[in-house]
């Protein structure tokens, strides 16, 4: 599958050690185009951060794996990126881009939040 549009905000690497050895991840969040865009929250493992070296305000085509799986009677989704095209033109936004800065998360407190993903 493919998602087209442009980086809305990075968000910072997380890592850690597992049983195959250290790991890391990074997210990012794409608005999508179209005449209704979408937010979409897309996952990035290893050396494809440095590979792919994404940057707030660009134009991309990502290319993603979706996958959802089961814990404890819960279901959670990844969208992880393989592989992402930087369209032609694309350019980070200047600092005084009109992309705004604020991002919103939702928090359930209810939500037992002891996943090992």
């Amino acid at each position: 599958m493919e998602l087209k549009g442009k980086v809305f905000k990075i968000l910072p690497e997380q890592g850690g050690e597992g049983k195959n050895g250290p790991w890391r991840k990074q997210d990012f969040v794409m608005e999508t185009e179209g005449k209704f865009p979408k937010k979409v929250c897309v996952t990035m493992w290893g050396d494809k951060i440095d590979e792919f070296s994404i940057k707030e305000g660009e134009s991309l085509t990502v290319h993603i794996n979706i996958e959802s799986r089961e814990y404890r009677d819960k279901w959670f989704t990844d969208v992880k990126a393989w592989k992402v095209d930087k369209q032609e033109g694309s350019a980070p936004p200047s600092s005084t881009s009109s992309i705004d800065d604020t991002f919103t998360t939702f928090h359930d407190e209810d939500f037992d939040d002891d996943s090992p993903f």
